[in-house]
């Protein structure tokens, strides 16, 4: 399929051939929000102007997010299909009592913006962890670090985390001055779409709101002495910019909760997987094996121990998950053949 209005909503080759192997079934939308069982979705540009007419279509049972495409039923009241992703930012679901489950952000995003701020000391071992979160999406990491108007110096704070952005793009930007928001917007060119992650406080709202020359997210002042805020943000939204493209704001995320990785680690990590290579045993543990090139870059200050150690916590999650996953897939293929769970299942 090859239309223009598609194309204006981010349409691309890829997902026409995930379109065309669901049999090219009715015409897809993209959906712009989500409100308990219900999908808002637009089917063009148009759909997000004060004048459009999205569709409202029943999502329950449809595993979908933010940014996904979907082909609604030919009467509009459910979802039938949901392309395949092009990529998706997924968490773990971080609810009390959360068990196994993905929480799914925002899909189909091009570039997610991993957003700090200069009101608050550099925070390196939350950005390590945003970066995975961000190479595993399939998008491409670029760290923004907003409120560049509270610092008189930002490239002090700015360089601690090119430290461990290790290449990742770190951009200034300010909400309030415009400073750096000609060069956010410019990278939705193409329609592309852009999405955000942060905590609350870190002038994400602000700094969209700027991006969209409208007061569309509500803001609220931080608090005194921590500069955190509360969240402005209250649901995921695809939201149009000005001159192309789309952008999809998030809530703000207190923590970081890491799903299922795939290369994510050995990408936001990849100078600490170098040194592993040039260790003498293959199997080392880099504690006090003789030969351990990781040692050794950190006796002699070339890597940061508190980098290792987040490593060390990051690897240990993803086992965890991993065989959480397991017992998961033990738990239901039992259950799927009707034979009793064994105790502690």
């Amino acid at each position: 399929m090859s239309d223009a209005d598609l194309v204006a909503l981010g349409w691309s080759d890829a997902l026409g051939a995930a379109w065309r192997a669901l049999g090219s079934p009715g015409r897809p939308g993209r959906v712009a929000r989500l409100d308990r069982g219900w999908s808002t979705v637009w089917r063009s540009g148009a759909d997000a102007g004060p004048e459009g007419a999205p569709l409202r279509t029943r999502n329950i049972g449809a595993d979908i997010a933010v940014g996904d495409w979907i082909v609604p039923s030919a009467d509009g009241e459910r979802v039938e299909h949901v392309l395949e992703r092009t990529s998706a930012i997924v968490r773990r679901a971080s609810f009390e009592g959360a068990r196994f489950e993905p929480d799914v952000l925002a899909a189909n995003v091009d570039v997610v913006f991993l957003m700090h701020s200069l009101g608050s000391p550099p925070n390196q071992r939350r950005l390590e962890r945003e970066l995975v979160l961000a190479f595993d999406s399939g998008a491409t990491p670029t760290v923004i670090l907003g409120k560049a108007d509270l610092a008189d110096d930002p490239q002090p704070a700015r360089r601690e985390l090119i430290e461990v952005a290790l290449g990742v793009p770190v951009l200034l930007a300010s909400g309030r001055t415009g400073a750096g928001v000609e060069a956010i917007r410019a990278i939705a060119s193409g329609h592309r779409t852009l999405a955000f992650l942060g905590a609350s406080g870190v002038g994400k709202s602000t700094l969209v709101n700027a991006l969209l020359d409208a007061d569309v997210q509500r803001t609220t002042a931080v608090r005194a002495g921590d500069d955190r805020g509360r969240h402005t943000t209250v649901a995921a939204e695809l939201l149009p910019l000005p001159g192309g493209g789309w952008l999809i704001d998030t809530p703000g995320l207190r923590a970081v909760s890491l799903w299922l990785s795939g290369d994510g680690i050995e990408r936001a990590f990849a100078d600490v997987f170098e040194l592993m290579d040039h260790c003498r045993f293959r199997d080392c543990k880099h504690d006090r094996e003789p030969g351990c090139a990781v040692r050794a870059a950190i006796d002699e200050g070339r890597l940061d121990p508190d980098r290792f150690a987040n490593l060390e916590r990051l690897v240990a999650e993803e086992v965890a998950l991993e065989a959480e996953q397991r017992g998961s897939e033990r738990i239901a293929d039992r259950r799927r053949a009707g034979r009793p769970l064994p105790e502690g299942d």
